[in-house]
């Protein structure tokens, strides 16, 4: 059974520009699209993401990793800032083309106190997969 959503893409993308101020618009990501046990995030692209080589570094794939994942696990718990990151473990496929970086992230578990997601992350498209990631994360 999937749960309900109880914040939906304006009012995540509200909580967490209120819950990390600091962030820059330029570099932090948007939710554009929440389901049930479902969000993608858009982050965008700028030349400090790149390392030698070209491609998009790989600590900026793991940061949207979790935060993709942080915004599943907020959309489907409500205002629990106090949510942490327990695991991230990587898989990198291939590497990421300069450009925006799309993470689709699926909820595989949410119980009372941890939610684990699958994390899939492109800039080419969503069949050029760039990294995959599993996250979980502890709820208060």
């Amino acid at each position: 059974m999937t749960p309900d959503i109880k914040l939906d893409a304006v009012a995540v993308n509200a909580l967490l520009r209120r819950a990390f101020p600091q962030a820059s618009d330029l570099v932090f990501p948007t939710v554009t699209e929440v389901e049930p046990g479902r969000v993608h995030t858009v982050a965008p692209y700028h030349e400090g993401m790149l390392r030698p080589g070209g491609l998009i570094s790989g600590p900026n794939l793991m940061s949207l990793a979790d935060t993709a994942a942080y915004a599943l696990v907020l959309c489907h718990v409500g205002d629990e800032l106090m949510a942490v990151t327990s695991s991230l473990v990587m898989n990198f496929l291939r590497g990421a083309k300069p450009g925006p970086i799309h993470a689709e992230a699926l909820l595989l578990r949410l119980g009372r106190r941890s939610a684990v997601c699958d994390i899939r992350l492109w800039t080419e498209s969503p069949e050029r997969l760039a990294a995959q990631a599993t996250v979980t994360y502890a709820i208060p």
